[in-house]
């Protein structure tokens, strides 16, 4: 487990941080990053979004409850048990739009849904919890953004497949049952790759630090340690609302946006969007490390920059938004319309697909930021495991109503006015704590005060760095 080898300059161990972030990013990349590829194909690859839908409304209503909680379920079980049940509710999910195609059962794809959402809200709790305490201070942006890429590689790739498929698809068809058994097939892999990581009590860093947890976890002192984490520092409630707007946007994005394009032109869209995210999480993350500025200084300068983005995009967006067909026409399945597609070009396509990859940039940009300042708040894996499941969790209570909201057929320029003024305000309200909570370093004293351990339980020694190595 502690075996150095070389790679590049740096030697690193299978218990190391980075060796576990990829572990990590790499069951994202297989079962959230599939995910997110066939969601991106609009409607989950079906002409009617109904079904899609009701089972993302169930999906984001049971993940909002589960990941409440599921801070305390990592910090008792363990991030790999915790990650690896979390993984199997995404093959469940894709196999349920597999029977839809045949026997139009919507009820299977509303359960796949609600248990999808009590999967993740563990799978991404756990996730949270190696990205924001495993790496040091200097490197949390990095971490961030490497796992970004990689799991967005994952929605990448998942969205060539659809594409190759449906090259010839220039209609509104749903996508062929190949494309569902391939999504199958690559979630399951990624569940059992989940089985392979090493727990948080293992991993050393560098510097032969250890993660900063509980020695004893019991239900009891978790489900304190969980009111704590708001008790003792209250002010954690003003970012609650960029949380709540994390994900609302995606029911404008690739729902509603993305069906105004024919099946061929969504899949190509989907694959533009996940790639601009890999841009988008390598900018910021690294600009998030320069050490070159202190740390608060680079908080308020992000800050800036994320509602300098949510104005200009997002303005943007409302241009071309306003001028598109009403919710009624594109969803008549008697209608004549003729949906957008690639070979249309210039102002009706090319206009459009770059703002939708605008849109997969300033995701990234907004989930790295928020993964960050959580980062910077605190280096305590307990600690980090309650945030995640906060973070998720009302993250996807957003999510929820945002889909219930497009399920009742609210008219498109509605949901994205609602969207883009979430986003806006959530910003102001998460300022105070952005300016003046995010400190240059956090003491490992003073996160030991959220652990029943000492310095020398977590402390880098000597002794520790040279097993380490």
């Amino acid at each position: 487990m502690y075996k150095g080898f070389r790679l590049g300059k740096s030697e690193i161990w299978y218990a190391s941080p980075i060796v576990q972030l990829l572990m990590v990013a790499m069951v994202c990349f297989l079962c959230p990053g599939m995910f997110n590829a066939l969601t991106g194909l609009g409607a989950a690859g079906q002409v009617d979004p109904g079904a899609q839908n009701d089972a993302n409304t169930a999906l984001y209503s049971t993940f909002a409850v589960v990941a409440f909680f599921s801070g305390t379920v990592t910090n008792i079980f363990g991030v790999k048990p915790t990650l690896a049940f979390g993984a199997l509710g995404y093959c469940i999910y894709s196999a349920s739009f597999l029977s839809y195609n045949h026997n139009q059962n919507r009820g299977f794809v509303v359960f796949a849904g609600a248990f999808l959402g009590v999967c993740a809200g563990l799978l991404w709790t756990a996730q949270g919890t190696i990205m924001m305490s495993y790496p040091s201070e200097d490197k949390k942006g990095r971490y961030i953004s490497w796992f970004w890429i990689i799991f967005n590689l994952g929605a990448v790739i998942g969205s060539l497949v659809p594409l190759a498929q449906n090259l010839e698809a220039t209609g509104a068809t749903a996508v062929n049952d190949g494309t569902y058994i391939g999504f199958i097939v690559l979630m399951l892999i990624g569940a059992a790759l989940a089985l392979l990581l090493c727990n948080a009590r293992s991993v050393i860093r560098h510097d032969g630090s250890k993660v900063i947890l509980m020695k004893n976890p019991s239900w009891k002192t978790e489900i304190k340690g969980l009111v704590e984490t708001i008790t003792l520092a209250p002010w954690v409630i003003l970012l609650f609302p960029m949380f709540f707007a994390s994900n609302i946007f995606y029911t404008y994005q690739l729902n509603d946006m993305n069906l105004q394009f024919n099946t061929r032109a969504r899949t190509l869209n989907g694959l533009l969007y996940w790639t601009s995210q890999i841009l988008g999480a390598s900018i910021f993350g690294y600009a998030l490390d320069m050490t070159r500025f202190r740390r608060s200084v680079r908080a308020k300068a992000s800050l800036v920059v994320l509602f300098s983005l949510t104005f200009v995009i997002w303005g943007g967006g409302w241009a071309w938004q306003k001028h598109q067909v009403a919710r009624e026409i594109l969803e008549d399945e008697k209608s004549t319309h003729v949906r957008i597609d690639w070979t249309d070009g210039g102002e009706k396509y090319i206009g459009p697909m770059f703002l939708f990859m605008f849109y997969g940039f300033y995701d990234a940009a907004w989930q790295t930021c928020i993964y960050w300042y959580m980062g910077a708040l605190s280096n305590s894996g307990r600690k980090a495991a309650n945030l995640a499941g906060f973070y998720k969790g009302i993250q996807s209570a957003g999510a929820a109503i945002f889909w219930r909201l497009d399920g009742v057929k609210t008219p498109f320029n509605t949901i994205f006015g609602v969207t883009w003024g979430l986003l806006a305000a959530a910003l102001l309200f998460a300022a105070p704590v952005i300016w003046l909570k995010v400190k240059d370093t956090v003491t490992a004293e003073e996160d030991l005060k959220f652990s029943d351990e000492t310095i020398a339980d977590v402390g880098a020694t000597k002794e520790a760095t040279k097993s380490a190595a």
